[in-house]
């Protein structure tokens, strides 16, 4: 019988073989990756592994201490470079292929890059060598760090640069952090956080370029004229799905790879993690979410999907996501857009300790709660229920 062929050993592509695994598949597994080890886990890359209150080989994935009980075979530094899905053939960078009975596509996304980025000086946070590349320089004390892109990765790397006694500008071109995941208003509440910290916020503004000394990034010039001297520049402006190799493979592709509401791709072909967008039934939306918790769940659907055949169920799911920013953590559960009315339904913004829920007529689109780990949690329950908003409004009344 052909192998089971995971395309990633991401969190998600290795969630997907777990679910093999305790679904019963006792057939051969092969999992390619492009990097030269397994790829580490990410949240303490732009927290406790740059600050440096984390051993770098502390910061591994949850299932890398059981790859062996898995019974894979992991081939590190191989990339996948084309796929024929009707055949589901894999040709890979060292010249072999590989035609699998299913195949699990989970490479995950690269960090988008600015003009310029190869300056030295210049760093994205994805890695474990981009995170330790970033603390060998914040290591020498450089007299401004400037971080271009408010969404997580950005202000979690400023709170831990100022943790640092660094100096630090932001930079976001929106009119509010992370206005890619929260309603402005909550935006503007992340924005003051940081500005309690000594953060020089700047909003609203673009960058034009990078300013050089040389091979040293020693500025950031923006759009309005102004520039922002810095000797290191961290960019955090988001991620794009690695989905070119995919070209011409049959497997359909927009915002990622294009699945259905069950993780399928293609016959025999599905997707999931950060580089899969799929129809979300629980919201009613198709939706791409580059989460942790997310890849996981996502990673083990899409495992179980292959082994169903024709009987595959939906996945649906309550994008869940948290960040440490100071001593401040915000944990959010749902998917809100920017317009949705925010409701503050315990505690109060002004003292930087409450629970927002997002509200869409009758829906409750997501709730956040800042130091409110206990609601927050009920919340998402509550939400995996259902997005009534009613239930939320009672957990507070």
């Amino acid at each position: 019988m052909a192998p089971i062929l995971i395309v990633g050993a991401s969190l998600a592509g290795l969630s997907a073989l777990d679910a093999l695994r305790a679904a019963g598949h006792d057939g051969e597994v092969i999992v390619v990756d492009a990097a030269p080890e397994l790829p580490s886990d990410r949240p303490p890359l732009s927290k406790q592994v740059l600050a440096g209150t984390m051993e770098p080989e502390a910061a591994h994935q949850p299932l890398a201490n059981r790859l062996a009980e898995l019974d894979a075979e992991i081939r590190f530094s191989t990339a996948a470079t084309a796929l024929d899905a009707a055949t589901r053939t894999v040709s890979l960078a060292d010249g072999t292929e590989i035609t699998a009975e299913g195949i699990v596509l989970a490479m995950g996304a690269s960090p988008r890059r600015l003009p310029g980025g190869e300056l030295a000086g210049v760093h994205v946070v994805r890695t474990l060598a981009d995170s330790l590349a970033l603390r060998r320089d914040l290591g020498a004390s450089p007299n401004r760090v400037a971080v271009i892109g408010a969404g997580f990765i950005g202000a979690e790397v400023a709170a831990t640069c100022r943790g640092l006694g660094l100096e630090v500008t932001m930079i976001e071109a929106a009119p509010v952090p992370m206005v890619r995941v929260l309603p402005s208003a909550i935006g503007g509440f992340v924005a003051d956080v940081h500005r309690d910290h000594g953060v020089d916020v700047r909003l609203g503004v673009g960058v034009s370029g990078l300013l050089a000394d040389g091979d040293r990034v020693r500025g950031v010039e923006l759009a309005d004229g102004s520039v922002v001297d810095a000797d290191v520049v961290v960019v955090g402006i988001g991620v794009v799905p690695s989905v070119d190799w995919l070209e011409g493979s049959g497997v359909p592709v927009g915002n990622g790879i294009t699945c259905d509401e069950t993780c399928l791709a293609a016959p025999g072909i599905v997707a999931a993690g950060d580089v899969a967008e799929w129809f979300n039934p629980h919201f009613g939306e198709r939706m791409r979410v580059e989460q942790w918790e997310h890849a996981i769940e996502h990673g083990a659907a899409a495992g179980r999907r292959l082994l169903a055949g024709d009987d595959g169920e939906p996945f649906g799911s309550v994008p869940w996501f948290w960040s440490d920013q100071y001593d401040r953590k915000l944990q959010m559960a749902g998917r809100p857009a920017a317009d949705d009315e925010v409701v503050i339904l315990d505690g109060t913004v002004e003292e930087r300790r409450f629970v927002a829920g997002f509200r869409r007529g009758d829906r409750c689109t997501g709730v956040l709660g800042v130091n409110r780990p206990r609601h927050a949690i009920q919340a998402r329950m509550r939400l995996v229920e259902s997005l009534d908003w009613a239930p939320i409004q009672d957990l507070f009344t």
